[in-house]
C-alpha cells in the first residue's frame, strides 16, 4: 500500500499502487483548484482508498467533487460517479513516496500553458539559487 497525507497531517491516506490510469493533468479546472501549472492524479477503484479523516467537498463541476483538507486547504482527491462510477482520482503530489507512482502519460494538454510544454528546458537548482 502507498501512504499519504495533506499537509498538516489532519487526513491520511492508503491506497493501493495498481492504478488504472495514472497522468499529469493540465486542464484549467484542476489548474484553478491547485495552483499549480499541472496536477498528478492516480485512478484507483475507490475501495481501493482508505482516508483517515474528514475532507472538507467542493462541487467543481455538476458532477465533480473535490475533496481537500478543510484545515490547511491541500487537494487530495477528485470523484465524479456520473463520468468515473466507483473511481477516485488521488493527487500523486500527496503521497509520501510519489517517486513510487511515477506518471504514464499527459493529459488534457489542449488546455496546457503554453511554456509547459518547454518546462523542461529552464535551468535547475537543487535550492533556491543564490542571487
Amino acid at each position: 500500500m502507498l501512504k499519504g497525507r495533506c499537509h498538516c497531517g489532519a487526513i491520511r491516506y492508503e491506497m493501493t499502487p495498481e492504478v488504472v490510469h495514472n497522468a499529469l493533468c493540465h486542464c484549467s479546472d484542476c489548474r484553478r483548484h491547485s495552483g499549480a501549472p499541472m496536477v498528478g492524479w492516480a485512478m484507483v477503484p475507490a475501495e481501493g482508498v482508505t482516508i483517515s479523516g474528514e475532507p472538507a467537498v467542493y462541487a467543481s463541476s455538476e458532477h465533480g467533487r473535490r475533496h481537500f483538507c478543510g484545515r490547511c486547504g491541500t487537494s487530495l482527491f477528485y470523484v465524479n460517479e456520473q463520468m468515473l462510477p466507483g473511481m477516485i482520482d488521488v493527487q500523486t503530489g500527496t503521497l509520501d513516496t510519489p517517486d513510487a507512482l511515477p506518471p504514464q502519460a499527459h493529459i488534457q494538454v489542449a488546455e496546457r500553458i503554453a511554456w509547459m510544454e518547454d518546462a523542461h528546458r529552464l535551468p535547475s537548482f537543487e535550492r533556491f539559487p543564490a542571487s
